[in-house]
Parts: C-alpha cells; sequence; structure tokens
C-alpha cells in the first residue's frame, strides 16, 4: 500500500469543500486542520518520516518531501521523484524505472482510493497529553471508504504527530517524526538521473 498517498489525500481533503461548521469546537478544529495543512504543503514545502503499523499485520517506513504539486519520497521499496512534470518511480528490486506523467493515476493503483470529501466528515477536538487531537466521523450517508481520523498534532505549532485512519473495520496507524516546514529546494524532486545509467530498465508509461 502507498501510504505516502494516504498521507497526502489526507490533508489535501480537508482543505476542500464548503462544509459549515455549527459548533465553536468544529470551527476551531477546521481551523486547527487548516493550519497544518498549510505547514505541510504551503509554497514554502515540507518533509516528514513514517512510520506505518497496519492491525499488526503490515510495518513499514519512509520519508516524504512536499512542495506544492511536487514531491518525493523512499521507502524499502521504492524511490520516486515527481518534479511536477514528470514522475520516475525506482524499483529498487526489479531494477526497473517507471516514468509516468505527474499527474497521473496509473503511477500507483491506491492513488485516488483515499480522496475524501470535506463535507463527509463532521469535525471535534479536544486536548491531549501530546499536543491536540482533532477527530473526523464519517456522516451516515457518506460512501468514501474511510469512515473516521485521528489526527494528534502538537499544540502551538499544530505540526502532525500521529494518524490513526479507519477503513472499513480496520485501523492504520501512521507514526509521523522529523517534520520539517520551509527550507525545501526544487532540486529535491529533481531525478538523479547519472545515478541509474547501467544496468536499470526504463519503462515509459506516459501519455501519448
Amino acid at each position: 500500500m502507498r501510504i505516502a498517498h494516504i498521507i497526502i489525500a489526507l490533508f489535501i481533503a480537508v482543505n476542500h469543500g464548503s462544509a459549515q461548521e455549527e459548533t465553536p469546537n468544529a470551527k476551531q478544529a477546521r481551523r486547527i486542520m487548516n493550519t497544518a495543512y498549510e505547514r505541510v504543503f504551503g509554497p514554502q514545502g515540507s518533509t516528514l518520516h513514517y512510520k506505518v503499523n497496519i492491525i499488526g499485520l503490515y510495518k513499514t517506513e519512509g520519508t516524504i518531501f512536499m512542495k506544492e504539486k511536487k514531491q518525493r519520497f523512499t521507502d524499502e521499496r521504492v524511490d520516486t521523484w515527481n518534479n511536477g512534470k514528470t514522475a520516475y518511480m525506482v524499483y529498487r528490486k526489479k531494477k526497473t524505472i517507471e516514468i509516468h506523467d505527474a499527474n497521473s493515476d496509473k503511477k500507483d493503483k491506491y492513488s485516488g482510493r483515499f480522496k475524501f470529501s470535506l463535507d463527509d466528515f463532521t469535525y471535534s477536538v479536544a486536548k491531549d497529553p501530546e499536543g491536540l487531537m482533532l477527530t473526523l466521523k464519517q456522516k451516515k450517508k457518506a460512501k468514501g471508504t474511510i469512515k473516521e481520523v485521528r489526527a494528534l498534532v502538537a499544540q502551538g505549532t499544530y505540526a502532525p504527530i500521529r494518524l490513526r485512519i479507519k477503513v472499513a473495520f480496520f485501523w492504520t496507524t501512521i507514526h509521523i517524526s522529523d517534520f520539517r516546514s520551509g527550507g525545501i529546494t526544487d532540486d529535491v524532486f529533481e531525478f538523479p538521473a547519472a545515478r541509474y545509467k547501467s544496468g536499470w530498465k526504463f519503462v515509459d508509461k506516459r501519455d501519448d
């Protein structure tokens, strides 16, 4: 599972929509989520390290860099560079490099499955020993795959610390560390072609 896409989809989703929250607590939760979004996806860029545990059966970890439409992430299986125009996916074990259009969902079969509408959830925030706990609960008539999100953020800075995501009946826990907002240069997202001159198979999957 491409955990990086889940994290990205969650933060993108909370910044879109026109839902009108009713309670002061819900308004505060939305404001905090919007601030967290800006820290992660603002023009200054950001980076974080994640560790994932899916109901104790699957564990992985990786690092993500993000800046507007550009992305760079690496985990135990793949290295990816996306400069906003072209995406390169380096599969180390297979010694294969796939080239995709930057915005194509073809580059990962999980790419579009975890997006959800802002209007599908109710929002609340509560104090937590580690910071502030934001809870998003899916409304009864919503049809998205994500049923609930519990996002722990640092008090004051609203930097992400931990995400718990309920998909169907299963919970996924994502621990976030080494978060930094700002100081991300564009060269981070450029594919280092010189590193892969020989011994690698290139597969161009861009649309004609």
